[in-house]
């Protein structure tokens, strides 16, 4: 495992599921992390509580990525406390499924609003950090969602390919910058985020998987701090699927 001590590492969604995997997986190699979370205090209570280990290492602040006025308060903090960040995993992500046609506009709105304009507020604050540092990893989870597309989820699936469209372009644009912009894309994963789903329907996705069983947050993790480290400093642009081959 690569060494990230010095390094700090902002991660939305920090405190469930992926992005608690993600969480720690950077915490165990020496980072710094600030894990930001929506609304959930009982989930974050409790990461902080498994994590007491890592305590000096550990900060978790309530922000709702959607809101640009809240993103900004947070950015301020970090670049008065911390100066500045060398990673940014935009994890934070919504369901409100709906067949398209009976979708509301509220559940449009919400799913947009903080799977891809809340990328869009974090990228947008982290970039101008990274910039003043020449330095840089950004990471997007995204899904395969975002092309293949499933019934009832023409939001999420709209959000998702948003962030690959974002990614590509921004790598473009900041890779002189030494600042690398990538999306993991993880399929199944074995999280709360799908335990909502019919049974039924769980069943005929795990069908659907060549490897015939969904992944763990473990195994997302490990791509992301791939992405993230030094090894993967000539790759930018792209999306790393982990999604046993779906």
């Amino acid at each position: 495992m690569e060494n990230f001590s010095g390094k700090t590492a902002l991660i939305s969604g920090a405190t469930r599921g992926i992005g608690r995997a993600i969480a720690l997986g950077f915490l165990e190699a020496g980072a710094q992390v600030i894990g930001v979370y929506a609304g959930n205090t009982q989930a974050a209570e409790v990461f902080m509580e498994e994590t007491a280990r890592f305590a000096p290492q550990l900060e978790l602040v309530q922000c709702d990525v959607a809101s640009e006025k809240q993103v900004s308060a947070l950015f301020a903090m970090i670049e008065e406390k911390y100066g500045s960040i060398s990673i940014l995993v935009n994890n934070a992500g919504i369901r409100r499924d709906a067949m398209l046609a009976l979708m509301t506009s509220s559940q449009w709105q919400q799913v947009i609003d903080t799977n891809l304009t809340g990328t869009y507020f974090m990228t947008k604050q982290a970039v101008w950090l990274m910039m003043k540092n020449k330095y840089g990893r950004i990471i997007n989870i995204t899904s395969p969602v975002a092309h293949l597309g499933f019934p009832g989820q023409a939001n999420y699936a709209a959000s998702k390919a948003g962030q690959i469209a974002l990614t590509k372009t921004l790598a473009k644009e900041v890779a002189k910058k030494k600042i690398t912009v990538n999306c993991v894309s993880p399929g199944f994963i074995a999280t709360d985020f799908i335990n909502d789903l019919n049974q039924d329907l769980l069943a005929e996705y795990k069908k659907m998987v060549p490897m015939k069983r969904f992944g763990t947050p473990e195994e997302v993790a490990d791509a992301v701090l791939f992405l993230a480290g030094s090894r993967a400093a000539y790759i930018t642009g792209t999306v790393l699927d982990v999604n046993g081959g779906l």
